[in-house]
């Protein structure tokens, strides 16, 4: 049996669009991601400060934390890294923040 070129672009973007459509986590999974990223960026501006939170970028996929950005010190930097490590259903901390060299 062989299927007629129409049919065989709709087979093609139906199948196309259900891969493009598919994500890596659970809805569940996206819901403590988001609870992850609230509730670090709050205890973030709370420990450190809200004028330096708005330097540092807060992602989470799959309980995996990865913050980017810009901090004051050295401390800072560790601070914000502990903060992260003590954040319910984080499984890792990928830090690339970068200390601001002053002038």
């Amino acid at each position: 049996m062989t299927i007629g070129k129409p049919a065989f672009w709709t087979l093609t973007l139906i199948c196309l669009s259900g891969i493009a459509c598919r994500t890596n986590e659970s809805p569940e999974g996206q819901v403590d991601d988001l609870q992850i990223t609230t509730q670090l960026k709050s205890r973030l501006a709370s420990d450190i400060g809200a004028s330096s939170v708005t330097n540092i970028s807060v992602n989470s996929t799959n309980g995996i934390v990865t913050m980017s950005g810009q901090v004051d010190s050295a401390d800072a930097r560790a601070k914000a890294e502990t903060i992260a490590k003590g954040v319910p259903k984080v499984v890792r901390v990928v830090d690339n923040l970068q200390v601001a060299s002053k002038p």
